[in-house]
């Protein structure tokens, strides 16, 4: 593929094709995939939830993603191996991820975050805009996307045979180019399929942490008058707060464990600038608490009842997109503490009620 500018005597200049490996590492490329999951595939865009991803036989997934679906997606740069070594990879690394559960993906998906108390199926939910009656079954099926500079002849041919098999396999082909003054260019191409058509413990490489500053500077009025109360009087409580990539949470210390109670998220996560519960999620009550159902059932009706919170799958969110009266932050507060006052009172699973 060409490309040209138009000069101004309305002649056309061709842009310079080089090689991409020239100025970057194959590591520059896999950033870019990441950071633009939408441009991947055709026909809608894709949830990461792991980077060099370890298999069971020791080898690592450049990127595994999710579809709308819930299917998962092995994403494989071409690098320099021959086309066999290529396809062998990518097919070995495809028959690694059928055999993962919801709750291995859950895990490879917080390990990426850096953020324990996500919750696969809540993000996936909010991350597709997904409407109360779709409902998706994780790892259902598997795809594989092999992206290259180059989809060489042999690789076009056997990956058109292997989705004629019913493998669901895309190979997207990409060419850069540099113009005067440094601009940069990536044209991307689908030059094979147009997208219709138990294992132990796995790890994978995490996004950066996000810092208070970074956070803060993120945030509308709204959101600063609440987030700056919600902290000052966590430190003030002496709640741990623990920052993921997106936002923080908020947790008791139970004799060195911390029980996360509610989560802080900026405008543009995918939660929205807002205030999560923490019932059901990993670090949460659930998971860490002797607490009963109808115990946390007397809590959601309570916070609902406020009119700040509404319901988000299991979990509440406090939506910060107006600016609350001090009324509304008393009530707010007040609830927060309830959580917390739950948590010390009945303490850590197995362990019954811390005494005072």
């Amino acid at each position: 593929m060409k490309i040209y500018s138009i000069t101004p005597d309305n002649k056309f200049k061709e842009y310079a094709e080089i090689g991409f490996q020239d100025e970057h590492q194959e590591s520059v490329l896999e950033t870019w995939l990441e950071n633009n999951p939408e441009k991947i595939i055709e026909n809608g865009s894709l949830l990461i939830i792991g980077r060099q991803v370890t298999t069971n036989l020791g080898s690592f997934i450049d990127l595994l993603a999710i579809d709308r679906q819930g299917d998962l997606v092995v994403i494989e740069l071409k690098r320099d191996r021959t086309p066999r070594e290529t396809l062998a990879q990518a097919l070995e690394y495809s028959s690694f991820v059928e055999k993962l559960g919801y709750e291995q993906l859950d895990e490879v998906f917080r390990n990426y975050s850096g953020d324990e108390a996500l919750n696969l199926a809540q993000y996936h939910r909010e991350y597709f805009s997904l409407v109360s009656d779709e409902a998706v079954v994780f790892n259902n099926d598997q795809r594989i996307v092999i992206v290259g500079q180059k989809i060489t002849p042999e690789i076009h041919q056997t990956s058109t045979f292997l989705r004629n098999k019913g493998i669901r396999i895309t190979c997207l082909e990409f060419t850069f180019f540099k113009a005067d003054g440094g601009l940069r260019l990536l044209s991307t191409s689908i030059v094979v399929g147009n997208e219709s058509a138990n294992i132990s413990k796995v790890s994978s490489g995490s996004l950066p942490v996000i810092s208070e500053s970074s956070f803060f500077n993120s945030l509308d009025p709204n959101g600063k008058l609440i987030f700056e109360k919600l902290l000052a009087w966590a430190k003030t409580n002496s709640f741990p707060i623990h920052w993921g990539t997106k936002g923080f949470s908020l947790n008791v210390n139970l004799s060195g464990t911390h029980v996360a109670f509610c989560f802080g998220y900026p405008p543009k996560s995918v939660y929205q600038q807002s205030i999560y519960s923490a019932f059901v999620g990993r670090g949460g009550l659930l998971s860490k608490i002797d607490v009963s159902e109808q115990e946390l059932q007397a809590l959601y009706a309570e916070a609902q009842s406020s009119g700040l919170f509404q319901p988000a799958g299991r979990e509440l969110k406090c939506l910060i997109n107006r600016k609350f009266s001090e009324k509304q932050i008393e009530s707010l507060f007040l609830w927060l503490t309830k959580v917390t006052q739950e948590i010390e009172m009945h303490g850590l699973k197995g362990q019954g009620e811390i005494q005072t």
